[in-house]
């Protein structure tokens, strides 16, 4: 089966009070990829980094933090560089003269995490939140590649570019259009409702283990991280007291080395929940929304809220290599519903880690019910959205031994030792890798 693919032009209708952002944007995009070629042509005569993960592994967390941008924004980024990195590595292989990648020129890379593509307007991400810009359509778009592609129910939007004409001050949409040979767009591949959805839920703790998921995995150890940092700021304290050079060296080098670890306890633990997802063929991961969780979780400082955002991050960018894509959803009632028979009552609840319900007295761990229950919720939406009548695609949760349907039927996996039991439990609640 072939593919047509093609790029149209369209002019957008920017808010006046948002094109600044826009500029914004740009400015921080441009030097995602100019810091990750800087990096990556260190050794033009030997050897320069051409592998995206080595790039977003060596500079994701600096660049989230020197710039604000979304996640997928700066990945985009990084990727543009090792893109170019690779063609000028090419070039020189012929015997061609070339230089380390520079991009000056203005543009902004928005796939479909990034942006929201409608046939009439576009949502974009950028440095202040979200910017909905209509497209400025001619009258009559017979004829012509906007007709033809942009508003052709039979091309999908795909990876697109934003340009910034300064000759007319105008912003411009480089909207990639894509369908099969047959005429049929694949944003769905066959189709949206005869593909199966499994959601792997991800509760995420404070203490105890740091994510707990609807399989039944406990992740990371938070107790440990939450040791890490007390003893931190405990060292932190006592030196700043003595106030001079040599103490704020040492400070700083330890924050360096706390950093790191941090980093790298919350890269594993990302790890192992993609792990999950892949192992039990889920095609969405769960989270509970992060939205103003300091204010949400009274033991949520600082601290809790940067490492749930990272986490977060690093699976979110972690999934598009395996297509697995990954929402946010209200976590309001999760942690009281019962995920057997849906009773919700605060005294559920009967402590930190244990959930009794008290109507159907399911017991089991707190944190593994509310990963069930955040999956639920996922559930909802994707099965409300689907266009088929009949009920299109299967949407199931991924438990322990199987998959629980929103409708309560369970089915067990060819491994599995469960007897049809829709209420299976984790095999094991001990913290760790």
């Amino acid at each position: 089966m072939g593919e047509v693919i093609r790029t149209v032009k369209v002019k957008l209708d920017v808010p006046d009070e948002r094109r600044a952002d826009l500029h914004q944007t740009k400015d921080q995009f441009l030097h995602c990829a100019n810091t990750t070629a800087t990096w990556a042509w260190r050794y033009p005569e030997d050897y320069c980094v051409t592998s995206k993960r080595k790039a977003e592994n060596a500079l994701y967390d600096r660049l989230r933090d020197e710039t604000d941008l979304t996640a997928n924004l700066v990945q985009k980024g990084i990727r543009r560089a090792i893109e170019a990195t690779k063609s000028g590595v090419a070039r020189l292989k012929k015997g061609e003269t070339t230089s380390q990648p520079h991009f000056d020129a203005w543009s902004v890379v928005y796939d479909k995490r990034a942006a929201t593509f409608h046939r009439d307007h576009v949502s974009l991400s950028t440095v202040n939140g979200r910017v909905e810009c209509d497209y400025v359509l001619p009258d009559d778009t017979e004829g012509t590649p906007i007709g033809e592609y942009l508003l052709n129910e039979d091309y999908e939007f795909r990876t697109s570019t934003l340009q910034y004409d300064r000759s007319t001050e105008s912003f411009y949409l480089h909207a990639r259009m894509h369908r099969t040979a047959d005429g049929q767009a694949q944003s769905t591949p066959p189709s949206e409702d005869a593909k199966h959805r499994t959601v792997l839920g991800v509760d995420l703790n404070v203490d105890g283990s740091l994510a707990v998921t609807s399989t039944g995995a406990f992740v990371g150890n938070a107790d440990e991280m939450n040791h890490r940092r007390r003893e931190f700021e405990k060292t932190r304290g006592s030196m700043q007291q003595a106030d001079t050079r040599s103490a704020h060296l040492s400070i700083q080098s330890m924050e360096d080395r706390e950093h790191r670890w941090m980093q790298d306890e919350l890269h594993r633990a990302s790890n192992q929940i993609l792990r999950e997802a892949r192992d039990h063929d889920c095609t969405h991961i769960a989270f509970e929304n992060l939205t103003d969780i300091r204010e949400r979780m009274a033991g949520a400082k600082r601290f809790h809220a940067w490492a749930f955002r990272r986490l977060f991050e690093y699976v979110e960018y972690k999934t598009e290599m395996f297509g697995i894509e990954i929402a946010q959803v209200s976590p309001a009632y999760t942690s009281q519903r019962c995920s057997k028979c849906g009773f919700t009552h605060e005294t559920n609840r009967r402590s930190k880690h244990q959930f009794v319900c008290q109507q159907c007295e399911y017991e089991l761990s707190a944190d593994y019910n509310a990963s069930k229950n955040i999956a639920r919720k996922l559930l909802k939406k994707l099965h409300s959205g689907q266009m088929s009548s009949s009920g299109g695609a299967p949407c199931q949760c991924a438990l322990t031994s199987g998959t629980l349907s929103l409708n309560g039927d369970f089915y067990a996996s060819v491994e599995s030792t469960a007897e049809g039991e829709s209420t299976d439990k984790p095999t094991t609640s001990v913290v760790g890798h």
